[in-house]
């Protein structure tokens, strides 16, 4: 790769890491070329994007990256065979390798990088699966939201009821 490939490839990964929020850093490297297919189908079918990059250029498009986005805590995952999965969900990618992995070992999430959070290590899978969607979250905060007025409603509903059935026996009554 020339000096002018590499420079190229930094500002590519530059615009994708201040782009994106989420990514995983993953070890994939011992899986079979049919595996590697099948996983990076099940990921474009998530809408994840799989990149395998060259660990030294992955850490200079971060180090041009603020500070403040606390991407040096990441590099020290960034050693040996990785790949790097681009995500707009957070907990996407980490549900796709769990699925994709089922009894196998392989592939191994080094780090997960979540709006500023860093998750290490490979037991952090079960955390990152489970953690909810922004869209998940919304969902039910408006659940939420509505069950007090669906409960009002339904009260003033059988309220109206009850009144009008008053109303109608006093005025028999009175009749």
């Amino acid at each position: 790769m020339t000096r002018a490939e590499k420079s190229a490839t930094v500002e590519v990964l530059k615009e994708k890491f201040s782009n994106t929020e989420f990514f995983y850093v993953t070890d994939a490297s011992t899986l079979s070329v049919g595996k590697v297919n099948k996983l990076r189908a099940m990921l474009f079918e998530s809408g994840i994007e799989m990149q395998v990059v060259k660990n030294t250029l992955a850490i200079k498009a971060l180090q041009a990256l603020p500070a403040e986005k606390n991407y040096s805590a990441i590099f020290d995952s960034l050693k040996g065979p990785s790949a790097i999965l681009f995500t707009s969900v957070a907990n996407s990618p980490a549900r796709v390798l769990r699925a994709f992995r089922g009894a196998d070992e392989r592939p191994i999430l080094k780090a997960a990088y979540i709006d500023t959070a860093i998750y290490k290590g490979d037991d952090q899978l079960k955390t990152l699966a489970t953690l909810k969607s922004k869209e998940e979250l919304l969902g039910d905060l408006l659940g939420l939201l509505m069950s007090p007025m669906s409960n009002v409603m339904g009260a003033l509903q059988s309220g109206g009821q009850t009144v009008m059935g008053l109303l109608k026996a006093l005025e028999e009554k009175g009749e």
